[in-house]
């Protein structure tokens, strides 16, 4: 099968490998009450099961975007989707929590590997003229798994079939790498990137407000997003607490999918994100003149699904060069990662310290600060 007869086909395989990279994340949070039982010994160290996978992209986020220039995409791809899958098969049959740990570790090399390398081959294999609405579906692979495994997976498996959901996760990448191996074609075979070293890299990705933009909204983004959908659902009436969590991020994927492709005709992609933060803080700031509680937090996840769709698109947007969209991949994923790490964490201070009218105020104030960097790096990129 020929990339021309089927740019659509080879599109959604590699949002079938974001979808495998999430379920890295899903496959450890969704059931987590089962995690916990089946490492009873360890308590609140199990949580680092799931946060490992993010620390390895925070210190290596970067630095996958550089691999991918120098080794090419299709090769960084196949190489996540076969660890990530070898991983998941061995901690199947894991019940040491070293191993698993390990196994961890390593798997986040893999999840980087895949969150870099797809949207890279997806703008360089996408049609110029549907580059925007591929990046905007490939930007609910996060949410779109987490609800799958949720919803369609977990109601029909028990504690003790965990190892069962490892290994068929470990099955499902493989089987899109095999995939990927038969019908992506020789794209993006490296393109000799004139930068050295981890310095070097590091540099260049964040003084450019060309690269560097698409992960700064990336970072305000993702600092509130999972920590509020976490945080969020205990503080509505008990009685919309279950629906209300499900909805939040189905709310955010709709958003996105049906209107950031509809604005992406009026707008830029950097004008959408912050059009998305605008009206988050305000929201924010509704809900604590108002408190406006269900409706507020629908509102609220619909309106960052601007953010979320028009992120990505942006990255092909304003990088032209392969190279340099490779490295605004590896900035996103690097913000992403560290954003998750911290998000939650931060607003429980907040929260903790000075109540949670506190907490919303401050969010709004993230949201703005959204808003400020992306004018100053626009700006600077008018300017240059």
């Amino acid at each position: 099968m020929s990339f021309r007869a089927a740019p659509l086909f080879l599109v959604f395989l590699l949002w079938f490998a974001g979808l495998g990279a999430a379920a890295q994340f899903a496959k450890i949070a969704v059931p987590f009450t089962w995690v916990r039982a089946a490492f009873p010994d360890y308590g609140s160290e199990t949580g680092w099961l799931l946060s490992i996978v993010s620390l390895v992209g925070a210190v290596l986020g970067i630095l996958a975007g550089d691999i991918v220039g120098r080794l090419g995409p299709k090769r960084v791809l196949l190489f996540g989707l076969v660890l990530g899958g070898i991983m998941s098969l061995w901690q199947a049959g894991l019940s040491s929590f070293a191993l698993m740990l390990l196994a961890r570790v390593i798997e986040g090399a893999s999840h980087l590997a895949i969150v870099v390398a797809a949207p890279s081959l997806i703008t360089q294999l996408s049609q110029p003229r549907y580059v925007g609405a591929a990046m905007t579906l490939w930007s609910t692979f996060f949410g779109v798994s987490f609800v799958f495994v949720a919803w369609a997976i977990l109601p029909m498996m028990t504690p003790e079939d965990l190892p069962v959901l490892f290994f068929g996760h470990g099955v499902f990448l493989l089987a899109i790498g095999a995939l990927a191996l038969s019908f992506l074609p020789p794209v993006g075979c490296g393109f000799a990137p004139t930068h050295r070293g981890v310095l070097g890299v590091h540099m260049r990705a964040y003084a450019s407000p060309r690269i560097s933009a698409p992960g700064a909204g990336w970072l305000v983004y993702t600092l509130t997003f999972v920590s509020l959908l976490a945080l969020l659902p205990d503080r509505l009436p008990p009685q919309h607490v279950e629906w209300a969590a499900g909805l939040m991020p189905l709310v955010s994927i709709l958003v996105s999918l049906c209107f950031v492709p509809l604005l992406l005709r009026r707008l830029s992609s950097v004008s959408i994100v912050m059009l998305g933060f605008g009206l988050a803080s305000m929201l924010v700031l509704s809900n604590f003149l108002f408190n406006q509680d269900v409706l507020f937090v629908v509102s609220l996840f619909g309106v960052l699904g601007l953010v979320q769709g028009a992120s990505f698109s942006a990255v092909p947007e304003i990088n032209k060069s392969p190279e340099d969209q490779a490295l605004a991949y590896g900035v996103m994923a690097q913000a992403g990662n560290i954003g998750n790490l911290l998000g939650t964490p931060l607003l429980l201070l907040v929260s903790a310290q000075w109540g949670d009218n506190a907490m919303f105020l401050f969010i709004a104030a993230i949201y703005l600060i959204g808003v400020l960097m992306h004018r100053i790096l626009s700006a600077r990129r008018h300017a240059a």
